[in-house]
């Protein structure tokens, strides 16, 4: 069911960098809209950053990780990249990839992506 694969994850202080990468072998990222989302133990998994399939460029991002992630696409290599600088120990969590078609008013919404990657762990320690 993990059509989609993370990789990229690890250790890293406080105020450190992480690139995270999705990418599947299977499924074209080209006309579908992409998220990342984040889940730590015992909370619920929550938005982090999407980019939509159409519309141009535009990225959205969780107010927690505004001006600190980014969120891109190499269409070329069919890869999602999330960009994480200024790491917080906040940010500590299981970060997943997924695809799907949302519209506008749901790109932040879980239930909008139906295919998702098995994520990938992220360590941020002070």
């Amino acid at each position: 069911q993990a059509h989609l694969v993370e990789s990229g994850g690890g250790s890293a202080i406080t105020g450190g960098s992480l690139s995270l990468s999705c990418t599947s072998s299977e499924l074209t990222f080209s006309g579908y809209s992409v998220a990342w989302f984040r889940q730590a133990p015992g909370k619920e998994r929550e938005f982090v950053a999407a980019s939509r399939w159409s519309g141009g460029s535009n990225m959205y991002l969780a107010d927690s990780v505004k001006g600190r992630f980014t969120i891109s696409r190499n269409n070329a290599r069919n890869t999602i990249l999330l960009q994480m600088n200024n790491l917080k120990p906040e940010d500590t969590a299981i970060y997943y990839c997924a695809r799907g078609r949302p519209i506008l008013s749901t790109v932040r919404m879980i239930s909008s992506y139906t295919t998702w990657g098995q994520g990938t762990k992220v360590d941020v320690s002070s």
